[in-house]
């Protein structure tokens, strides 16, 4: 229910303040729905979980300063709709319920993943885990602008998608979660033929290196069109079928790069409980247990797991 409803408001306010007349510096849409989503999930973790930690990407630091004030009061009424009555103080008080430190167990949320897709009124994802001991137990991926049959739609039928460790991940329309009969179980594709493996691949090209991504397409021999998505919905399309690897290269001005915990929990359970992969670059577990980022990995490589030594072969020739 947090995640449907936190999408949902973040569907909302995609809807009423992205607009064509948006100027590329102006990330005013996507800062009011980061705020407001992970406000939203801190008050109901604190309703149905109290004292359990949460690692959010938001703080609200920046809200309490006066040249902020406006922004704050653009939150706090999208806030009101789901938290009647709640005081800006109040709100600010629920985004920095995501200000924990991982521990043994925690949630970890990512409220807004995939900015410029937001900004385009394309596909982003409301991102929800639950770790222990440095391993995702549960994922949910709520995907406002993806319908269950993996297209575009309105947010009125948008997609959850759960998954929890040994039992599978799940997909539904957004509106149905509450409804265990009608969700449908995921797989990865069964595609063994290295020319026809589709790359999910980013809009966004500013975390990754799209140059060795180039090269790595040669190297694997695809010779299949990329798909091109923003944010952890790449999760989604790889876990539903629809694509066979999914690559985070380290870009050539970030060579240290970490990647946060926040933007791989959700996604990478829901991959591996559809029967894929995923590990850094490496070839290693993702560890969830070294703070608010994946310290001990490089990068990530996603796939159907047919593909999987096949992929980090070549991404060691490439040099990736």
């Amino acid at each position: 229910m947090a995640v449907q409803l936190a999408a949902r408001l973040a569907a909302g306010i995609q809807s009423e303040m992205v607009t064509k007349a948006l100027t590329k510096e102006d990330r005013s849409p996507v800062t009011v729905a980061d705020f407001a989503a992970q406000a939203v999930i801190g008050y109901l973790l604190d309703k149905y979980f109290p004292g359990e930690l949460l690692v959010g990407e938001e703080g609200s630091e920046a809200l309490r300063s006066l040249e902020e004030q406006d922004t704050l009061e653009k939150v706090a009424g999208f806030v009101d709709r789901i938290i009647p009555g709640a005081t800006l103080s109040e709100v600010c008080d629920l985004i920095d319920r995501g200000g924990d430190e991982p521990g043994g167990r925690y949630w970890t949320l990512d409220p807004i993943d995939g900015t410029k897709g937001f900004l385009r009124g394309a596909h982003y994802a409301t991102a929800l885990a639950y770790v222990e001991d440095g391993q995702v137990q549960l994922g949910v991926l709520g995907c406002p602008n993806l319908t269950p049959g993996l297209e575009d739609t309105s947010p009125e039928e948008g997609s959850l998608l759960i998954a929890h460790k040994g039992a599978g991940s799940w997909i539904t329309r957004m509106k149905d979660f509450d409804q265990p009969g009608k969700f449908s179980s995921l797989r990865v594709s069964q595609e063994m033929d290295p020319e026809k493996a589709r790359l999910l691949r980013s809009f966004e090209s500013s975390h990754t290196n799209t140059e060795l991504i180039d090269a790595f397409q040669v190297e694997f021999g695809a010779t299949t069109e990329p798909v091109r998505m923003d944010s952890q919905v790449k999760y989604a399309l790889l876990a539903s079928g629809r694509g066979e690897i999914y690559l985070r290269l380290l870009s050539p001005g970030r060579l240290d790069y970490k990647e946060k915990i926040w933007d791989q929990a959700a996604g990478s359970i829901i991959v591996e409980e559809a029967g894929g992969m995923v590990t850094d670059l490496d070839g290693k577990a993702l560890d969830f247990s070294r703070g608010r980022t994946l310290q001990g990995n490089r990068g990530i490589c996603a796939s159907n797991g047919h593909f999987h030594d096949r992929t980090l072969a070549a991404l060691k020739q490439v040099k990736a």
